[in-house]
């Protein structure tokens, strides 16, 4: 009994030598443990220990008048005082640490609240990233940050045959991180102007002023945007280089920014950063730079007081006016229609207008044929304007839809023959009105006849005049025979077609007409010739018999 009570001093000893506390202790000697039971994993013996946390940062540079990420790295060196090393990670590991910046006293302040670490072990250290906040006008030096850091661990773990007895705290430790304010280069923007649009690409000019202690060598400024809807340089991002940028002094530098079509006029962010070499040589960088780019409207145009002249089967145009809606000139504007309706046949596929400022307007008159199977009616032709930027880049403006009336095809040439009769046997000239319907002039006319039997065109079966203006009549005389075969009282068809230039030079060759021809009797009198032939043949005959039978 007495050599237990002794040994039982000779422990108390220890502990309280070791850092236990009187109540573990108590409950080490009592057999039962201060913070409850635990089923961990089999050990040796009693441990005894405790984590012991440090606090460091790989990266203690802070730029003044913006946000910096600062990752705090934690190890745990742990203490075992007692026991088996296989058990050390026992009561050396720190469990749920979570860990806070006090800023209070501090210039800096900090973004981030408590942070979870996890567990933090001799083997596995812990990590994180506060935001840190740093005045514009702070002065360049050293600055601690003061870090409360909580956590759980077990301080002494006794086994016995039946349980496992364990003492369990939670500690909260301070801890500061020097924290450095360089007094490198660093940069601002300044000033931003554009000239980009909506649908287009421009120039944006980014003035950058360096507010930092030191000159900047060989600063690459690199703007990048992360939509897919607007391009730096037809990409990503671009790079421009200035060869140096001291204190207090600003560079200009410029990208081609566009901006895809369709979408609003608003501010679109770029983010950029400036990588240079510090008076040692030392490369650096300052990523914390972004503007905004405010595009122009994208480019409108209108077609308004549209006029159909439209008609199956021939040329014609379609006139109207365009309207530059803006928001800027454009230069060598064209009206061209853009659909593929195979019916519709362009003379030309665009007609020019000129240069329009905003609000401008001018008119146009686009020709366009209607192919000969078109149908009549209403018709909606797609329609384009195309024109040229600033820079002279072409570009197009593509959602304009008119309305046309396409009125049916009729004959371009009216046909009226004065006198169309012709005795049987005869010969005659007929005299053929011949009237211009089309919408323009056509010139050099030139007209041929055409007869099957028993009629026929005589030495005169072509008619010509220079020109006939629209609905214009002339007349046209040809010859035309019956032959021997025409039956008075009949009526047989004779043709007619006409070649001719239009308007714009272009050889056209109509299709046939058709006139009637009404043969009458022989006003000489006497028996038709089809009836004298055969008396004569039978007067004939007679007289070859009298003529035998005398022999």
């Amino acid at each position: 009994m007495r050599t237990r009570t002794l040994t039982a001093i000779l422990v108390s000893v220890l502990l309280v030598a070791s850092g236990v506390g009187a109540g573990a202790v108590g409950a080490e000697l009592a057999g039962t443990s201060a913070g409850g039971i635990d089923s961990g994993p089999a050990q040796t013996g009693t441990v005894y220990g405790s984590p012991d946390i440090e606090v460091y940062t790989p990266n203690p540079n802070l730029v003044p008048g913006q946000t910096n990420e600062v990752q705090i790295q934690l190890s745990n060196e742990g203490n075992l005082r007692s026991g088996a090393s296989t058990d050390r990670s026992v009561v050396t590991t720190a469990r749920n640490v979570r860990i806070e910046a006090d800023d209070q006293f501090s210039p800096l302040s900090v973004e981030s609240g408590e942070v979870v670490v996890g567990s933090v072990t001799s083997e596995a250290p812990g990590e994180v990233t506060l935001d840190v906040n740093v005045p514009e006008d702070l002065e360049s030096g050293t600055y601690d940050l003061d870090l409360d850091i909580t956590y759980r661990y077990q301080s002494l773990v006794r086994p016995n045959d039946s349980d496992r007895q364990v003492t369990e705290r939670t500690v909260t430790v301070s801890r500061d991180v020097e924290l450095r304010v360089r007094d490198d280069a660093r940069f601002q923007v300044v000033d931003v102007e554009s000239d980009t649009q909506v649908g287009d690409s421009g120039t944006v000019e980014a003035t950058i002023e360096n507010v930092g202690a030191e000159t900047a060598r060989n600063a690459d400024v690199t703007f990048s945007t992360q939509s897919s809807s607007v391009t730096v340089s037809g990409g990503q991002s671009d790079t421009v280089r200035v060869p140096e940028i001291g204190p207090g002094e600003t560079a200009t530098v410029a990208y081609d920014v566009g901006v895809a079509s369709d979408l609003p006029a608003q501010q679109y962010t770029l983010a950029g950063s400036v990588a240079f070499e510090d008076p040692d040589g030392i490369s650096r960088t300052d990523d914390g730079l972004s503007l905004g780019v405010l595009p122009l409207a994208e480019q409108e145009f209108a077609l308004t007081d549209v006029d159909s002249q439209l008609r199956v089967g021939e040329d014609g145009d379609l006139v109207g006016t365009v309207r530059n809606d803006g928001p800027v000139r454009a230069e060598s504007v064209v009206v061209q229609y853009a659909g593929d309706d195979q019916s519709v046949i362009p003379a030309e596929r665009s007609t020019a207008v000129g240069t329009l400022g905003p609000g401008e307007s001018a008119n146009f008159s686009l020709p366009i044929a209607i192919g000969g199977e078109a149908e009549a009616g209403l018709r909606s032709l797609d329609m384009a304007v195309r024109y040229r930027n600033d820079e002279g880049e072409t570009r197009a403006f593509e959602d304009l839809v008119v309305d046309a009336e396409v009125a049916p095809e009729r004959d371009r040439f009216d046909v009226a023959i004065e006198n169309r009769t012709i005795q049987a046997g005869g010969t005659r000239t007929i005299d053929v009105a011949v009237t211009n319907n089309l919408d323009e002039p056509a010139s050099d006319v030139e007209a041929r006849l055409f007869a099957d039997d028993p009629l026929d065109t005589g030495t005169t079966d072509t008619g010509y005049v220079q020109s006939l203006d629209p609905g214009e009549t002339t007349t046209m005389t040809f010859e035309l025979t019956t032959t021997a075969s025409a039956t008075p009282g009949s009526t047989y068809p004779v043709s007619l077609d006409f070649r001719y230039d239009d308007a714009d030079g272009d050889s056209q060759l109509t299709d046939t007409y058709r006139v009637p021809i009404d043969v009458t009797e022989s006003e000489e009198g006497g028996l038709p010739l089809p009836v004298i032939v055969v008396a004569l043949l039978v007067v004939g005959t007679g007289a070859l018999v009298l003529y035998r039978r005398r022999q």
